[in-house]
């Protein structure tokens, strides 16, 4: 990857860091073409938006995680506006009696990349490179934060007929529990803030550097030096990933439900896949891949469906029927491989009746069956 860090974002950045991290949030984290809108249009009315790094942090200085909750599939249509990030920041600083020193993504996922770009900008704070998830998950208490013991403080919820509602939940699952069912009643999403705290505990929890590794995806797949069949197979090589299959969607069950977009995905195989299937399983995030009936990758790796052609990521609530996909998978943040992560986010936390074992095993293990049956 790109070696220089970002240190600023501008409306050029936008498109790569949006496709990036709509790889990173493995399907999930809202749409990357709506929260690109949204933070090119604050760049373009406010100015750039300076980018720190973990290191760069104030001990002392607030620091603000801010995005979406709720099914991506009805923040399509539902898309959170200037006033209403506006006023769960005002919010949070009301409450704190503390001014935001800087925003950060509390997930790398496509639209929750771009909300706090544009919060940033609207704010004129600096944003930091980096998040507390290293992809998307669905829950609230599937941070870092959490990992490190740290609960999810005052937690701001705000909608877009003015509601707002401020919380101390208990835990990281509690908190979890309120806002989802607070954001059923707002319409199925809503803009939230929780887990700010000074830099010194950002500092700890934040996985860094992923903006970066977002916008350096981005540029890789929207390359011209590059063909279409070259794309998916450089970013692999440099994010250590694996190409799982190349397919035809056959069928797709998605419905919403219990505040998130529920479902699964069957595909046949194409080209050198032909005669074998394919199924993802997810909850707003690619959850689990089994081909022929073995897992191929499970939660917490990350697993993205990328286009065919192009290598552009495809999220869950715009998988469509007859669409021609690659499967990728890429091994997770190291945090959650431990046991509290694997607990926290593992298959059998959503109730999958698997083992969790990293992907690169499980590639081993399929590459070696294909050559013993060739």
């Amino acid at each position: 990857m790109t070696a220089a860090r970002l240190t600023v974002i501008t409306e050029p950045d936008i498109d790569d860091i949006a496709i990036g991290a709509a790889v990173l949030g493995t399907g999930g984290g809202g749409d990357p073409h709506v929260g690109s809108l949204h933070a090119k249009r604050a760049i373009r009315l406010n100015g750039s938006v300076p980018v720190l790094q973990v290191d760069d942090l104030d001990p002392e200085g607030l620091v603000v995680p801010i995005g979406m909750i709720g099914a991506p599939s009805v923040s399509i249509e539902r898309i959170a506006g200037e006033e209403e990030v506006g006023r769960a920041l005002d919010m949070l600083e009301q409450t704190t009696g503390r001014k935001i020193a800087a925003i950060m993504p509390i997930e790398i996922g496509g639209g929750n990349s771009m909300i706090p770009i544009a919060a940033a900008a609207e704010r004129g704070l600096p944003i930091l490179d980096g998040d507390a998830m290293g992809r998307a998950f669905p829950e609230a208490q599937m941070v870092t934060f959490h990992l490190a013991g740290y609960g999810p403080g005052a937690v701001v919820l705000v909608d877009a007929q003015g509601n707002a509602v401020l919380s101390y939940p208990v835990n990281g699952a509690w908190s979890e529990r309120l806002a989802r069912v607070l954001t059923f009643e707002m319409g199925g999403s809503a803009t939230m803030i929780d887990y700010a705290y000074p830099g010194a505990v950002a500092r700890e929890c934040a996985i860094p550097g992923t903006l970066t590794m977002a916008r350096d995806i981005g540029k890789m797949l929207r390359s011209s030096e590059l063909r279409d069949d070259e794309r998916i197979g450089a970013m692999l090589e440099q994010l250590g990933g694996f190409r799982l299959f190349d397919g035809k969607v056959t069928e797709i069950e998605r419905v919403v439900d219990g505040g998130f977009t529920r479902g699964r995905a069957e595909l046949a195989g194409t080209g050198e896949d032909r005669g074998s299937q394919f199924e993802l399983s997810f909850q707003n995030e690619m959850l689990l891949a089994k081909r022929d009936g073995e897992v191929a990758a499970v939660t917490p790796d990350l697993i993205a469906v990328l286009d065919q052609s192009t290598g552009h990521p495809i999220t869950t609530e715009t998988l469509r029927y007859g669409a021609r996909v690659t499967i990728v998978a890429f091994p997770c943040n190291p945090l959650w491989r431990t046991e509290r992560g694997i607990e926290t986010a593992g298959p059998g936390y959503f109730g999958y009746d698997v083992p969790f074992t990293p992907v690169e095993t499980l590639a081993a293990t399929a590459a070696a069956r294909r050559e013993a049956h060739a």
